[in-house]
């Protein structure tokens, strides 16, 4: 392995535990439990690391949350579909207004309604008593939260000029 994956990977890790970690902060909306760090991660992944190492980092933060009990199985799509469209639309346009819409977009639509079956199939969740779009809503509100928190660093970071240097820095080997 070389440096640049080492690095790559360290950082992954890092982040993972920031997400699990930052879950203690997380607030019920409408049965499922929103948590805003998860999404900043997922960003920050996507800007510094690319679309395989957020959504890696998403799937291992979502196992940690699950066997700890801070999050539920809802955890999975709602972290790994935001990480992989915002990884994607960043690796190939480079734009962060882009890739915060992205990530929303990702989680609240793509997890949103993958979170159905999920609720129905393994969760117990009667399918009568549960919306289709039930988990579209509470997804959006965690995902902008966790848009608007990373959207304020990247910028902070941008304006430092860190930004740049850090992505350099990751894919140098």
């Amino acid at each position: 392995m070389n440096k640049t994956n080492t690095r790559k990977l360290a950082i992954a890790g890092v982040f993972c535990a920031v997400a699990v970690v930052g879950s203690l902060f997380s607030f019920p909306v409408f049965g499922s439990k929103c948590s805003p760090f998860q999404h900043m991660v997922n960003i920050l992944c996507a800007v510094l690391l690319g679309p395989v190492y957020g959504v890696c980092a998403a799937f291992a933060a979502s196992l940690i949350r699950n066997f700890l009990g801070l999050g539920s199985l809802l955890a999975f799509p709602g972290s790994m579909f935001g990480a992989l469209v915002c990884g994607v639309i960043y690796a190939k346009t480079k734009k962060t207004g882009e890739t915060l819409a992205g990530e929303v977009f990702g989680t609240a639509v793509l997890g949103g309604l993958c979170a159905y079956p999920i609720a129905v199939l393994f969760m117990g969740q009667s399918a009568a008593g549960l919306a289709f779009y039930a988990f579209v809503l509470p997804f959006f509100i965690s995902t902008a939260g966790g848009a608007a928190i990373s959207a304020v660093l990247i910028c902070s970071l941008k304006h430092a000029g860190i930004l740049h240097t850090m992505q350099e820095t990751l894919d140098r080997p």
